[in-house]
């Protein structure tokens, strides 16, 4: 069967128009390397590439401004947030995070539909005048504290906003505003170059807008991927999203709407297999992946599409060895790399700066499996030394001087552990380098043996160098409590991406990746409910029925967002 983007590509030929002249637009960076494979198959004289950009660097670039990452973000908003707020009223860092993140995520949502501001944050703080628990005439403080920060909403917004607009910076939502208001001045300067707008689904209005905008100019094509039997039923969520563009979009009212395929009712091969625990469908994924092999299919035609990251690890270990080749295009987030352990626990242990630490928090941090190994010695291993010293003489407190006593060659090792941090988040970032430095250098006599654990390390080198230099440039983090706060944020945003032949051997890959893709054998994992799909999160300041009113999206669209991709994965 021809994958889809290959009939794209057919389908531009027979239109007589240039390739190599056309600007390719995708869903994912992703896809762009699939489309170039695909367009190398149709040529017989070489030819410049065209260009191929996601949607987010197409948009990026229509609004003249610069992405910035979610960490920076937070502490530039805690710059407004300051600016805004009496210094009396003011929140320490670690506190303020825990709401301006949903905050953030709100704005992002505000600015990606095109909500009028105004309107949205007034209609907020009038509901909550409305809805305020108390019966007494006076308000008490507690209640005008609680109504102060709707009223200040939108002061947050407009400031950090501007100050984002100035410095040419943004996050997602206030680029894709910025992309539609530049969206005309760019159609006049365009010199007639033909956009391809290929393979997209859920678009938020800003997108729509700018895909509209591009159509009524003649300015684009669009080639959507979805099947009959979800388009043309009125209730299967797969086709939820291409229903309502095929309704509302003048576009279709004279243009006829392409590129419904009828490829789903042809027959498949679906097997469902329930196995208990997350390691155990790892292991089968291996057992699959063995079984397929022997029967000789072509590997570059197998996904292994993943509905939870932590499976990722644990499927790369049962992967059989008569696979040589593979490509992971899922970055594994660093909250599951085992050295995110080591530095969770040094922070549980130097978090209220103790004179004598427990004896669990000790052992746990000596007998870490990224620590064990460097306190061996020729004839024995002084960790384990000092662990059966704690144990047989059933001591609960210990201090750094006893640890010194019990462990006499490692006394610097020992320091870097245990010294006090004194609830400096400078001191803990050195401790933290200079320990990342330690291992490394444990491990260089055998680089190719350890060459995953090296690329552990130099991923969280560079997380603790970002840390200290936001630390540098903001000084809002005056504690050890708000230094761990912010390193879990980056912590569970920052991956640990691999390399890999993109076009050759099997594809290990998350299921937002897999978008614009076809293979012939698709293995999925957690296909369980709570996990795809992933059911109702309300991470959002933003009542519910606010948000039907203002067609913002809710749990019920991002359940559609994934019974799309999942259903489009049997598709072909």
């Amino acid at each position: 069967m021809i994958p889809f983007i290959k009939t794209v590509l057919l389908d531009l030929k027979s239109k007589k128009l240039n390739l190599e002249d056309l600007y390719f637009i995708l869903p994912s960076k992703r896809a762009g390397v699939f489309l170039k494979h695909h367009l190398s198959t149709l040529l017989d004289q070489p030819i410049f590439s065209p260009q191929i950009q996601s949607i987010e660097e197409f948009v990026e670039e229509l609004s003249g401004l610069q992405a910035l990452p979610n960490t920076d973000l937070m502490f530039r908003f805690y710059e407004t947030y300051r600016h805004l707020t009496k210094a009396e009223d003011q929140e320490p860092f670690e506190s303020f995070t825990k709401w301006a993140q949903i905050l953030l995520q709100d704005f992002n949502e505000i600015d990606r539909y095109l909500i009028p501001q105004e309107h949205i944050f007034d209609y907020l703080n009038a509901i909550k005048e409305l809805n305020h628990w108390s019966l007494e005439t006076n308000q008490t403080d507690l209640i005008k504290n609680h109504l102060k920060f709707w009223k200040h909403l939108k002061n947050y917004y407009s400031t950090f906003t501007e100050h984002l607009l100035q410095s040419k910076q943004g996050y997602q939502g206030l680029i894709y505003r910025e992309a539609v208001e530049n969206l005309e001045p760019y159609i006049e300067n365009c010199n007639n170059k033909t956009h391809v707008f290929l393979g997209f689904n859920a678009l938020n209005t800003a997108e729509s807008q700018i895909i509209q905008g591009l159509l009524k100019s003649d300015l684009a094509h669009i080639f959507w991927d979805i099947d009959k039997a979800f388009i043309d039923d009125p209730i299967h969520d797969a086709g939820w999203f291409t229903r309502q563009h095929r309704k509302k979009w003048n576009y279709f009212k004279t243009q006829p709407f392409n590129w419904v395929t009828s490829y789903y009712k042809e027959f498949k091969n679906i097997k469902t297999i329930g196995i208990p625990k997350l390691v155990g469908q790892a292991k089968y994924i291996g057992k699959i992946l063995e079984e397929i092999t022997q029967e000789g299919t072509n590997l570059s035609n197998i996904a292994v599409v993943l509905g939870e990251e932590q499976l990722l690890l644990p499927v790369l270990n049962s992967i059989p060895k008569s696979i040589t080749k593979l490509n992971v295009t899922m970055g594994l987030p660093l909250i599951y790399v085992p050295l995110a352990s080591l530095f969770e626990q040094l922070f549980v242990l130097h978090k209220n700066n103790p004179k004598q630490y427990y004896y669990k928090d000790v052992i746990g941090l000596l007998s870490h499996p990224s620590i064990y190994p460097l306190f061996e010695t020729q004839s024995n291993n002084v960790s384990s030394e000092i662990v059966a010293h704690i144990q047989k003489n059933n001591i609960v407190y210990i201090t750094l001087i006893e640890l010194k006593q019990l462990s006499n060659s490692h006394n610097e090792l020992i320091e870097l552990l245990f010294q006090s941090w004194k609830n400096k988040p400078e001191i803990a970032l050195k401790h933290g380098s200079d320990l990342i430095f330690k291992m490394k250098s444990n491990f260089d006599s055998d680089k190719n043996k350890h060459s995953l654990e090296l690329e552990y390390l130099y991923r969280f080198n560079t997380l603790f160098n970002q840390l200290s230099e936001l630390n540098t440039s903001y000084k809002y983090l005056d504690s050890i409590a708000a230094l761990q706060t912010i390193y879990k944020e980056l912590l569970s945003s920052e991956t640990l991406d691999f390399k890999g032949e993109p076009l050759e051997g099997l594809q290990i890959m998350g299921m937002l990746e897999s978008r614009v893709l076809d293979f012939e054998t698709v293995i999925i994992s957690s296909v369980n409910e709570g996990v795809l799909p992933s059911g109702k999160t309300n991470n959002s300041f933003i009542p519910f029925d606010v948000k039907i009113e203002n067609s913002l999206p809710t749990f019920k669209e991002k359940d559609a967002v994934y019974t799309y991709h999942f259903y489009r994965l049997l598709q072909r």
